[in-house]
């Protein structure tokens, strides 16, 4: 499958850490910052907004991030696989140090927008490279318990982000939601520093980084998610500033192809789509990030609105698929090594599809234990989907493709939320409209709705636009069902470790 031979990749293998423990210590850390900075500062808007001003544009505080962790990782991805996984995690952690640093000093809105980019540009280095190291320090038959375990990680600190954020900012003060991450971002920094040991690889003398190639990918990709993540919410969808940046989207799609066929070492190798496993795996991640959008981000608003409960009370009801991803998980080794990863992951995905489109046809106004317990069932259908297809599509490559192929897998995945949030946002918004003969949108009527002032009426008009969102999200995952069957080999074609 590689471009290298069987000896090379052998010897570009990473020797074993000194300490082991130690080094999957700090990535778990530095999972878990990459994982709490991309939610933790939802809760405290209101007291950062108090203190700088900015209201206007106080949502470019999470689309800034965003759009900073997405587009650099298939830069550092490639340049992981060019000089090796610890300078890169080093120079990723260091940048995010620093960035947090910054966001605890800004001045005003302006500023901390700018530090929040800085802070993302470091993130993107801490998410690929930790995926690619956790693939590196294990052989496949351990790699489903150190990446169940990263899961674990990621999902309780995304969870756990608003609330840490919500106690700090009213009790402390919301420059400690970024003074938090320096201690624990120094260890994780300490410990792969101290214990993290790579060869020498000969290679490195002559790389060739494709500088051209990556500030291409990182326009593009800026100017792409940028449009999709303000168009409908900044300006409307077809308004001047939406076709400006999406005409110049499409037109450095055209400049980044064009850039990375003259490169001798491009970014985005052509291979990364070219390979049918690879390829189908990138797909299937896509229409994952698309539909986890539906639960992660309506349903809280879904449990409040129309269930009547507190944010505590909803945030639990979406916080179970947390406990059931990662036994799922951790579990699918015992089905892929029977069955293969391919059957694997549609057995997982098709089963999600199914529950998805069950949402619907809950009773209205319905048990809270109702959606929590579909919510249950996702998260282990979920956990049986995912880290097949990782596990699976990292055995596939050796060593000096192994970052690119993480990076490539996660960059799908988090642009395919990207593009969910935009699509789902108009369809729970077209919705409402239609049921309530244009008025207002999603999150003007759920404010109604806080204030006691909403009919009946409107309640059950968000029910029926959060169902549409499950409807558009089973067919996300039936999207993938089908990705998998026409475009994966039924066997992937693993190399030995």
């Amino acid at each position: 499958m590689g471009s290298t031979s069987s000896a090379e990749r052998e010897a570009a293998r990473p020797a074993a850490a000194g300490r082991r423990g130690a080094v999957v210590a700090a990535l778990m850390l530095s999972m878990a910052l990459a994982a709490l900075d991309a939610t933790i500062v939802s809760t405290a808007v209101p007291q950062i907004v108090g203190d700088l001003g900015g209201f206007s544009v106080f949502s470019w505080l999470f689309s800034g991030y965003l759009l900073a962790v997405t587009v650099t990782l298939p830069v550092y991805g490639k340049l992981s696989d060019t000089f090796g996984r610890k300078p890169v995690l080093i120079a990723g952690s260091v940048l995010f140090l620093l960035g947090s640093l910054l966001c605890a000093l800004a001045w005003n809105m302006g500023a901390l927008i700018a530090f929040r980019v800085v802070q993302g540009l470091g993130g993107g280095a801490l998410q690929g490279t930790v995926q690619t190291l956790a693939a590196d320090l294990y052989p496949l038959k351990d790699r489903p318990k150190i990446q169940s375990k990263l899961s674990t990680v990621w999902a309780v600190s995304a969870v756990a982000g608003p609330g840490l954020g919500g106690v700090l900012a009213a009790y402390a003060d919301w420059r400690w939601i970024f003074l938090i991450n320096l201690p624990i971002g120094a260890l994780a920094l300490w410990l792969i520093v101290r214990h993290l040991h790579e060869p020498e690889r000969e290679a490195t003398a002559h790389a060739r980084v494709d500088w051209a190639g990556a500030l291409a990918v990182f326009a593009c990709g800026g100017v792409l998610l940028t449009a999709l993540v303000q168009g409908g919410v900044a300006w409307p969808w077809l308004s001047a500033p939406s076709l400006a940046l999406f005409s110049a989207g499409l037109a450095l799609v055209a400049v980044v192809v064009l850039v990375e066929r003259r490169a001798a070492e491009p970014i985005i190798p052509g291979w990364v789509w070219r390979r049918r496993t690879i390829a189908a795996v990138n797909l299937a991640l896509g229409a994952l990030g698309l539909l986890m959008v539906a639960p992660s981000v309506f349903l809280p608003t879904y449990a409040q609105s129309v269930l009547g409960l507190a944010p505590v009370a909803a945030g639990f009801v979406l916080s179970v698929w947390t406990l059931s991803w990662p036994v799922s998980a951790a579990l699918s080794q015992h089905v892929y090594r029977r069955i293969g990863f391919r059957n694997t992951a549609m057995l997982g995905i098709g089963t999600a599809s199914l529950i998805l489109f069950a949402f619907p046809f809950l009773p209205y106004p319905g048990q809270a234990w109702q959606p929590a317990l579909l919510m249950l069932l996702l998260g282990a259908a979920l956990g049986l989907f995912q880290l097949p297809l990782i596990v699976g599509v990292q055995s596939t490559v050796g060593w000096a493709e192994r970052g690119t192929t993480t990076a490539s897998v996660l960059f799908c995945r988090q642009t395919g939320q990207t593009i969910g949030a935009a699509l789902f946002g108009a369809v729970a918004n077209g919705v409402l409209a239609a049921r309530l003969g244009g008025a207002g949108d999603l999150d003007s009527v759920t404010r109604a709705l806080d204030s006691g002032s909403a009919p009946e009426a409107t309640r059950r008009a968000i029910a029926d636009a959060v169902h549409a969102v499950y409807l558009g999200a089973a067919c996300a995952a039936a999207l993938a069902f089908l990705v998998l069957l026409f475009l994966a080999p039924r066997r992937f074609p693993v190399l030995k470790d």
